[in-house]
């Protein structure tokens, strides 16, 4: 289900959007909507109730994910890696490293609430 919103934005956000918009060759409303939409996915983690919390602290990248992460992690030790793959490594590590620090920070905030006993 899809509504429709309209919005004032900042010159600096809309010059922006515009410029990648162009760049991409994709509508400048679907860029928006991408922004929100990973706004939305990366909330502040304090923001979280208890149940996002800790649930955020077990955070892991899906099974396939992390096939196709240990495949393409083999092919570039052995230097076997395509430009495609190349890419597509680079898109999972950073999709890692980002799970990675947001995990980090649940568990600050869920030790800090008394949630889950600190680490030794």
């Amino acid at each position: 289900m899809m509504q429709t919103v309209t919005l004032q934005l900042p010159n600096r956000v809309a010059s922006t959007a515009r410029s990648l918009a162009e760049q991409t060759k994709r509508p400048i409303e679907d860029i928006l909507v991408e922004w929100l939409d990973q706004a939305v996915a990366d909330l502040p983690v304090d923001s979280l109730n208890d149940e996002q919390l800790l649930a955020l602290t077990k955070l892991q990248l899906d099974t396939p994910q992390q096939n196709q992460l240990s495949a393409l992690l083999a092919k570039n030790r052995e230097g076997t890696l395509t430009p495609p793959e190349k890419q597509q490594l680079d898109e999972l590590m950073q999709l890692y490293r980002h799970g990675l620090v947001r995990k980090a920070e649940a568990l600050k905030v869920a030790v800090a609430r008394g949630l889950i006993p600190p680490l030794s």
